[in-house]
């Protein structure tokens, strides 16, 4: 522990831990859910998958790590099953494929910054262009990785734990304040109906589906991030209820950045609220279209802003996808923590070129796989996201919570639990997690697993 480091309080870790789970699926991934999913319904669906489905599987990727207090692979080698910790190097190898097409993206967004402030509303039309500038966009892109790496490089409480206490502060006061904005907007009010007043006849089996798929995504589970930070919490800790102020956290972001986002779609849209685009559209395009008809200093002030706060919480995401790589690098071969982060990093960069080329500029990664029964072909970012975030996450929480109840067996897994939590043993919580990890949580992320698979690569939609 002493050589590793650790984190230096309950609070650290709940920040570090919690800027891991918020990054840009919350500001646009969830928005866009919203949208498609009818409302306020699935925000209500959404609510409860986070905690009956993700809470336990987040606290047993924690448990795991502080009873080892390895990284994703040494955790199961740690605990004597050596031949589990192929879970491990999925989770690994899912952080680095995750992060090689996720800094392409706050690549772009870092770059909407300078063109924000110089009010050049007018890159929402040429967001394709700008994307294929691969030489301008692959800077912006370094840019951002050197940044990560010099976070990550700087240590869990030097580096992770101090940047985490300054980005999150920081990032709920920016979005808080673009929410005060937003409100003031003409038709504001349309956005946060449609948001907040649930209308539960938009529920369909594909919502709840999608819903589940959200929540579990947007807390970084699966791809052993929490099992790497728990390592480095302290051993009096209350992993309950950190666990729980984790989700809390996320959970809130992800909800006032819909306070964020709705009313300015209500203003857009004259309170019509029809379909904006998703994802990149969402954000590269729709959004600053918006700021352009704020027009003038206010709107490069408002747009400035949302782009300063989306890369923020892309940092706290990439510090944690790359810390998970580093630490594997620096307990199983011995490398000294600052090489072993420039290393990964630079790997990382240049595994994310086709990402970074596959948006126009080439045309081999634009068009790089076909999908069965798919009538056009998937470009190779998206593929990435398709294989690691879609497909590799719930198949990682699954084999996770199956381990810690039937191969590491509860009771081991409760003995850690209760250690910095002295009323766990015999308390509902106890028999609820008990429940969720032995049965709900591995039947439930088996299937999301599955169906994922047969609707994504083969076509063939299930709900």
């Amino acid at each position: 522990m002493a050589n590793r480091g650790g984190f230096s309080s309950k609070l650290g870790f709940i920040m570090a831990a919690a800027g891991s789970a918020v990054g840009l699926g919350n500001i646009w991934g969830f928005p866009y859910e919203v949208g498609q999913g009818g409302g306020a319904a699935f925000v209500v669906v959404y609510l409860i998958f986070c905690f009956i489905l993700c809470y336990p599987v987040m606290v047993t990727e924690i448990a795991i790590g502080r009873k080892t207090q390895k990284n994703a692979v040494g955790a199961f080698n740690d605990l004597g099953y050596k031949k589990w910790n192929i879970v491990g190097k999925m989770g690994i190898l899912s952080g680095v494929l995750i992060l090689s097409f996720y800094n392409v993206i706050a690549g772009w967004a870092f770059g909407y910054i300078f063109e924000m402030a110089a009010g050049n509303f007018g890159i929402a039309e040429q967001f394709g262009d700008y994307i294929v500038d691969i030489f301008t966009v692959g800077a912006y892109g370094l840019a951002f990785m050197a940044t990560t790496a010099f976070v990550v490089s700087r240590g869990v409480s030097g580096g992770i734990e101090k940047a985490a206490k300054l980005l999150m502060p920081t990032l709920i006061i920016m979005i808080l304040s673009l929410v005060i904005y937003s409100l003031t907007l003409e038709n504001s009010f349309a956005g946060l109906q449609f948001y907040l007043v649930p209308d539960f006849s938009e529920l369909t089996g594909s919502v709840i589906y999608n819903a589940m798929g959200q929540a579990f995504f947007s807390l970084s589970l699966g791809m052993g991030a929490l099992i790497t930070y728990g390592s480095y919490v302290g051993k009096n800790d209350n992993i309950i209820s950190s666990a729980a102020f984790i989700t809390l956290a996320d959970v809130g972001i992800a909800l006032i950045a819909g306070l964020m986002i709705f009313p300015l779609i209500g203003f857009m849209t004259d309170g019509t609220m029809t379909e904006v685009g998703r994802g990149p559209g969402l954000i590269f395009v729709t959004l600053p279209q918006i700021f352009g008809s704020i027009g003038g200093t206010l709107g490069a002030i408002v747009g400035t802003t949302f782009f300063v706060l989306l890369c923020f919480a892309a940092l706290t995401s990439t510090v944690s996808l790359l810390e998970v790589p580093v630490a594997y690098v620096v307990d199983e071969m011995s490398i000294r923590r600052s090489r072993a982060v420039w290393l990964v990093a630079t790997l990382i960069f240049i595994t994310g070129i086709p990402s970074l080329v596959g948006n126009g500029y080439s045309e081999f990664f634009t068009n790089f796989i076909v999908y069965v029964g798919a009538d056009k072909a998937t470009d190779f970012l998206s593929f990435m996201n398709h294989l690691a975030n879609d497909t590799l996450l719930p198949l990682g929480g699954c084999l996770i919570v199956f381990f810690a109840a039937h191969v590491w067996k509860k009771h081991n897994l409760d003995e850690e639990l209760s250690n910095g939590a002295p009323g766990y043993k015999g308390s509902f919580v106890q028999k609820y997690l008990n429940f969720a990890i032995s049965y709900l949580a591995p039947t439930v992320l088996g299937v999301l697993f599955v169906f994922t698979v047969l609707s994504t690569f083969f076509g063939i939609k299930i709900i």
